[in-house]
């Protein structure tokens, strides 16, 4: 009788302590949520409320009624395809190069010992200390017919016409990588410094040579933070206005300055929507299609 009534007591015990800790989840479940209502409020009203109306926009005709005339219009014009190609074509080029600048400094950075890479990093960062009006104005001056190189290279007498390196594709290009170049080094360097030197070391041991052993295991260990680097510049430079209407002259036309120019010009909300709306499709394309990869990358390690 004893040895039943203990085994009850221990039973209450536990069903007691197992409705206290479901309890406590709960309580600490509201806690959490309690802290995160303002970040919620916020998103939704800096992020998921504009969306919306653009998106509402986007499907309101000339005449003020729902039509879909502002997506066919972008699907049916050749200039509306020429802009988007132009802005691809410079989103990748200005990525590629990007990557082709950004990986050996990256590699080089997570190679320093650490304060000299400390400030090293500081060098990278500098730039992203100056607005980015102020650095393209700098450019157009160092880049423009008149400008400080071509002054330069014509006094050395190394050419005889000033090369025409702005209002361009080649002046955008120069531009939007000085600007782009940070993004992807940050967090390329964590992706490199999160590498375990040991690795190389056993690489080495089992015979690799340097070009090997960093090719066979540094560089796919690596791969997860270059594409994350690359992403984000890619994506920034969809959506990017100010370079490309400084340096390119009127010459490189992208999404962003066709959407300006359908407010600003011809006071098109819903067209500018509709352009606004494919580009954020776009993106998150491209947003799921870089996590699929990144996933694949993670499993076949």
């Amino acid at each position: 009788m004893a040895a039943a009534f203990s085994m009850q007591a221990h039973s209450d015990l536990r069903e007691l302590n197992h409705a206290g800790l479901i309890h406590e989840n709960r309580m600490e479940t509201r806690r959490l949520f309690g802290l995160t209502v303002t970040g919620i409020v916020v998103l939704v009203v800096a992020l998921v409320l504009p969306l919306g109306v653009m998106t509402y926009l986007s499907f309101i005709g000339e005449e003020g009624s729902f039509s879909f005339e502002n997506y066919s219009r972008i699907w049916e014009s050749d200039i509306y395809g020429r802009i988007f190609g132009v802005t691809f074509l410079v989103a990748f080029l200005t990525t590629a190069i990007v990557v082709c600048i950004g990986y050996p400094l990256a590699y080089l950075l997570s190679q320093l010992p650490a304060k000299i890479a400390g400030i090293a990093t500081i060098g990278v960062l500098m730039p992203l200390w100056t607005p980015v009006l102020v650095r393209t104005y700098a450019w157009l001056a160092l880049l423009q017919g008149q400008g400080i190189i071509n002054n330069i290279l014509i006094h050395l007498g190394a050419i005889s016409q000033p090369l025409p390196l702005a209002n361009n594709l080649t002046g955008t290009l120069i531009g939007m990588v000085q600007v782009m170049l940070p993004f992807l080094i940050l967090p390329l360097y964590g992706s490199m410094k999160a590498v375990d030197p040991n690795l190389m070391c056993a690489a080495s041991n089992l015979g690799a040579r340097p070009s090997r052993a960093f090719w066979d295991v540094f560089f796919p260990l690596s791969l997860p933070g270059l594409l994350s680097g690359a992403l984000m510049v890619f994506v920034l430079c969809l959506g990017f206005y100010v370079t490309p209407a400084v340096l390119g002259g009127g010459r490189v036309i992208m999404v962003a300055m066709r959407i300006d120019a359908n407010v600003r010009i011809y006071s098109s909300w819903g067209a500018a929507s509709a352009l606004g709306v494919v580009l954020i499709l776009v993106t998150a394309v491209l947003l799921l299609a870089a996590y699929w990869i990144k996933n694949n990358l993670g499993r076949s390690r």
